[in-house]
């Protein structure tokens, strides 16, 4: 066959993906997208417009969606300002998964802490900066939340994730992605609350819905659930638009979700 007319052929297929996209992300795009009847983490984000709230909802973002809104909505945010005794005895019955009280208490008491000395995105941005590396500055935060309230069990380990030191068969991250996208994009959907991150510096949040999705549409060819695979689907975007590759992310999300394809 003409290489001429297969490389036609598969421009025109591209464009035609593009063009879904961007007509998905245009009608998700809306105020009404998410509300009680359209459940997403960021609902109960929203509410709060904070980041140190945003990053619970984001970090415990695992599951079915309905369990974590319900998780998310039993949780009091006012502990974040209160002593490491109150937090302990109010959440002293709450645990979600593979998450048990006491974890939930380490993660309060060490965000608690470090919004006692410094910021979320300050944190961020001193890992961040140095490579405009997300991953980097993801690392940074890890480090300091666990250096805050030394904690370790298997799901409070979960919960935050490890220091990610090559991309090559580590976690994808989904939650922390998810969490910076909120974080750094602005529009109908997220919050824009961080003004110094550059948005084509985002990785995908890649979850089991936009995983799949993407391999069906040809976005993503890496057969592992990974950070590589993230990367790999975050660099195609950009293809689609440099400035701003997660502006697709949801709109993914939905069709997955949605069993559109």
């Amino acid at each position: 066959m003409n290489k001429h007319f297969c490389s036609t052929k598969n421009d025109s297929l591209v464009l035609k993906i593009k063009q879904r996209l961007d007509l998905e992300v245009q009608k998700r795009n809306q105020m009404g997208e998410i509300s009680e009847m359209r459940l997403d983490p960021i609902l109960v984000a929203r509410r709060y417009n904070d980041p140190t709230i945003s990053l619970i909802c984001a970090l415990f973002s695992y599951g079915n969606v309905k369990q974590i809104v319900k998780f998310l909505d039993s949780l009091d945010f006012s502990l974040l300002s209160k002593s490491d005794e109150e937090i302990e005895a109010s959440l002293k019955n709450h645990y979600y998964r593979f998450q048990k009280s006491e974890d939930v208490v380490a993660l309060f008491i060490a965000l608690k802490r470090l919004n006692e000395t410094t910021t979320l995105e300050d944190v961020f941005m001193s890992g961040y900066t140095k490579e405009r590396s997300t991953i980097e500055g993801i690392n940074a935060l890890i480090r300091v939340i666990n250096e805050l309230f030394p904690h370790a069990t298997q799901g409070y380990n979960f919960l935050i994730s490890k220091v990610t030191t090559k991309s090559k068969g580590a976690g994808a991250l989904k939650r922390w992605m998810m969490f910076l996208r909120w974080m750094v994009r602005e529009d109908n959907i997220d919050m824009g609350l961080w003004r110094e991150v550059d948005r084509a510096d985002l990785i995908m949040p890649l979850d089991t819905h936009t995983f799949k999705v993407s391999q069906k549409l040809g976005l993503l060819s890496r057969k592992s659930y990974d950070l590589e695979a993230a990367i790999e689907l975050t660099q195609k975007l950009k293809t689609f638009d440099k400035n701003d590759p997660l502006k697709y992310d949801f709109a993914l999300y939905r069709i997955g979700q949605e069993k559109l394809l």
